[in-house]
C-alpha cells in the first residue's frame, strides 16, 4: 500500500468508478482475500455474536470495508499528489492492498513526505473517530461489530504503512528524510529500500518468533501469510531500488548526444548505395528525403537487414522506411524528463532529431533511450 511514480499503460482488473476522475481498478485476486478473510473471521463473529450464516455475511462486510479503507488510504495520497501538480494514472486495488500509480516523481523532499504521509494520517484519523463511536455502541450488536470493524481496519492500515521501508509509505517518508538530509534522493531511496528488505526478512521471521517465545509450533497459515506478505515486500523494496536508479539517469538524457549519426539520401536510392554512403560518412542511420531535401522517412533497421545481399542493389530506401510526421521528430535540445516526455507521448521506434532550423541531427532510437536508463551504454 503505497503512492508510487509509474509509467504503466493501461490498467489491471475491472475499473469500479472514478472518484476525483482517477480510475479505480480492482483486480481478481482480492477475492481471494475476501474469501478468506469471510471464512476465518466469520468464526470469530459467530463466536460473538451468534449469527449464524449472517455472521459470514458480516465477515465479509469486514472484508469490503478493510479494501474501502485501503481505497481511502490511496485517495488521500492522489488528492495530495494532485494538489502538487502531479497527475495521477490510477488506483489498484489488489490482493496485498493497493497502489496508487503516480505518474511523475515528486520534486522535492517536502511534498515527498507529505504525498507519503496522507495516507497513513488519514487511516489514522478515521481509526480514531470510529473508535470513538464504537464506545457508544453495544460491542455485541451488529452496529458495534461495524464501528469495531472500522476503527481496527483504518488502525492496521494506517500503523502498517507507516513501517520504514519501501514499498510501503513509511519507505517513502524514510526515503523523503535521507533526501532532505544528503540532498540526493537515490540515497534516499537506497535507504528506504534495504529498510524494506529488513523488513520483509522480519515478517517471514515473525511467526517463527513468536512461537518460539510461546514454546510452540507456527501456524501454517502464519508462515504461508508470512512468506507471501515478505516477499512482496522484498521485491516491492527491490523494484523500488532499480526504479530509483532508472530515475536517477533521466537527468543526463539528451537528445543530441543519444541520437546516432545519420546520411541523408534521396528516397529512391537503391539500399546498396545508401548504406556505402552512410559507410563513407561513418552514419549509423538511413534517411530518405524528397526532391527538396525534406526528411520524409527513416530506413527501419530490421527491414534493412531482412533485405538479402542479392536485392540490395535494386531495392529502393523508401521501401524500407517508416514516414517522418509530426510526432516523431524531436528538438536537439530536449533532455531529462522533458525528452521522456515527449518519447513517451507518442512512443515509436525511431525518432528524427532536428535542430531549430529543422537541420537534421540524427535519428534517436527508442532502445538507445531504454539502454541509458538502464546503465548499459
Amino acid at each position: 500500500m503505497s503512492a508510487r511514480p509509474s509509467a504503466a499503460k493501461g490498467g489491471p482488473g475491472l475499473v469500479l468508478f472514478r472518484p476525483f476522475g482517477i480510475p479505480v481498478h480492482v483486480t481478481a485476486s482480492w477475492l481471494i482475500v475476501a474469501a478468506l478473510i469471510t471464512l476465518v473471521y466469520g468464526q470469530l463473529v459467530e463466536g460473538r455474536l451468534f449469527l449464524g450464516a449472517g455472521s459470514y455475511v458480516l465477515a465479509f462486510v469486514f472484508a469490503v470495508l478493510l479494501y474501502a479503507s485501503v481505497l481511502v488510504h490511496e485517495l488521500a495520497h492522489s488528492v495530495v499528489a494532485r494538489g502538487y501538480g502531479l497527475p495521477v494514472r490510477r488506483i489498484v486495488l489488489y490482493v496485498l492492498g493497493g497502489v496508487s500509480e503516480i505518474e511523475r516523481e515528486a520534486p522535492t523532499p517536502g511534498r515527498e513526505f507529505w504525498i507519503a504521509f496522507a495516507g497513513p494520517a488519514l487511516s489514522l484519523l478515521l481509526a480514531g473517530g470510529f473508535f470513538g463511536l464504537s464506545l457508544f455502541a453495544d460491542p455485541f450488536s451488529v452496529p458495534g461489530e461495524l464501528l469495531f470493524q472500522l476503527w481496527l481496519a483504518n488502525l492496521l492500515v494506517g500503523v502498517f504503512n507507516l513501517l520504514p521501508g519501501l514499498p510501503l509509505d513509511g519507505g517513502r517518508l524514510l526515503r523523503a528524510g535521507v533526501w532532505k538530509l544528503t540532498g540526493r534522493p537515490l540515497t534516499g531511496s537506497v535507504a528506504a529500500a534495504w529498510g524494506g528488505r529488513v523488513l520483509a526478512l522480519l515478517v517471514v521471521a515473525l511467526p517463527l518468533l513468536l512461537a518460539w517465545a510461546a514454546g510452540g509450533s507456527p501456524s501454517p497459515w502464519a508462515l504461508v501469510w508470512g512468506l507471501v506478505l515478505g516477499g512482496f515486500m522484498w521485491m516491492g523494496a527491490t523494484e523500488s531500488l532499480r526504479a530509483a536508479r532508472v530515475r536517477a539517469r533521466v537527468p543526463n538524457l539528451r537528445a543530441r548526444t543519444l541520437a546516432r549519426p545519420a546520411v541523408l539520401v534521396p528516397a529512391d536510392t537503391p539500399l546498396a548505395e545508401a548504406e556505402r554512403r552512410a559507410g563513407q560518412e561513418g552514419a549509423e542511420a538511413i534517411v530518405a528525403v524528397d526532391a527538396a531535401g525534406t526528411p520524409v522517412s527513416i530506413v527501419h533497421p530490421s527491414a534493412a537487414e531482412a533485405i538479402t545481399p542479392g536485392r540490395r542493389a535494386w531495392v529502393p530506401v523508401s521501401s524500407l522506411a517508416r514516414a517522418v510526421t509530426e510526432h516523431s521528430v524531436v528538438r536537439g535540445d530536449l533532455e531529462g524528463e522533458e525528452l521522456l516526455t515527449a518519447l513517451t507521448s507518442h512512443p515509436m521506434s525511431e525518432y528524427l532529431v532536428a535542430d531549430a532550423e529543422g537541420r537534421v541531427l540524427g535519428v534517436l532510437r527508442a532502445r538507445d533511450v531504454n539502454a541509458a536508463m538502464a546503465g548499459r551504454t
